[in-house]
């Protein structure tokens, strides 16, 4: 279990975490979200202890994280932060010697992961010679090498295309199903909601929102509509009842106002477009980002 309590550091005049607080559980994937610059990897930096906090604590096992507990823990950060003419499997080895593993087993443990990557005829390249989405899957293989307790991925889905998000989407699944305290810190909140438990969003340095997922979609459950469509989507601009719309091409999301029903929606869409599906659903993680995050701009 790794906790922070009422972290909080400044840069100069810039206030970047302020007071912020969280646990996070074994066998859990806690969302620590944000828009870019809302202090999250300032806030993963103090829990690692790359940075120290100007006041508050971080505690592993409810004592005071050390160089020593650091060793339980296992980072993907979001820039990449590999040696680029360095040899792939040489790299991941070096990081195995810091972490204190044994050479023998860090190489078969490596080959294993490469393998489940589909990299293992990359394994003597040198990674300049990768594509991103290699380099990244390198790093989360750097991560997990060791069998950590805590795995913080800061941003982890960078540079991997759909099929490969996919495969370490998995990855994650299967990390939390070990039991490993999993904070996943992304801008992405359709991954979010694939995967998070629970969630702490910051904005501007300060916690917004905070909660179970399920506890923070019934506390805006507010009737939300899916419709899906074919037709102009100009038409959702000027809905009868409705308080927000987020509209795509074939597809919106719409929250009614507070105490409207939606006949009176159903019945202007029917004259409007052909309608594919109508259903009352709770909102989307990115509908109540938006909301939370947008009313503080």
């Amino acid at each position: 279990m790794l906790s922070a309590k009422n972290l909080y550091k400044k840069f100069a005049s810039t206030v970047a975490v302020d007071n912020v607080s969280f646990t996070v559980e074994q066998g859990k994937v806690f969302g620590l979200l944000g828009p870019n610059g809302a202090g999250k990897t300032t806030t993963i930096r103090m829990l690692l202890n790359i940075i120290t906090p100007d006041s508050g604590e971080v505690y592993y096992d409810n004592l005071p994280i050390t160089e020593e507990t650091k060793n339980h823990v296992g980072y993907l950060p979001e820039e990449r932060g590999l040696y680029r003419k360095g040899i792939v499997i040489e790299t991941i080895l070096y990081f195995a010697a810091l972490k204190n593993m044994e050479s023998a087993v860090a190489k078969r443990t490596a080959m294993q992961w490469l393998e489940r990557f589909k990299l293992e005829d990359r394994a003597k390249s040198k990674i300049e010679e990768l594509s991103k989405g290699n380099q990244q899957k390198v790093q989360f293989i750097i991560s997990v090498l060791h069998d950590p307790a805590v795995l913080v991925l800061d941003e982890p889905f960078s540079g991997f295309d759909p099929v490969n998000q996919e495969l370490l989407k998995e990855m994650i699944i299967e990390q939390k199903a070990h039991g490993k305290a999993i904070i996943f810190s992304t801008h992405q909140m359709e991954q979010a909601e694939k995967l998070c438990d629970a969630i702490c969003v910051i904005n501007r340095g300060k916690v917004v929102l905070e909660g179970s997922l399920g506890d923070v979609k019934k506390k805006f459950g507010k009737n939300s509509l899916h419709v899906e469509f074919r037709g102009d989507n100009s038409v959702f601009n000027a809905l009868p009842n409705v308080d927000h719309a987020d509209v795509y091409n074939n597809y919106a999301e719409l929250r009614m106002k507070d105490g409207q029903e939606i006949n009176a929606v159903a019945k202007y869409l029917v004259d409007k477009v052909s309608l594919q599906k109508l259903e009352l659903v709770e909102p989307s993680l990115h509908s109540i980002f938006i909301d939370v995050v947008g009313a503080q701009e």
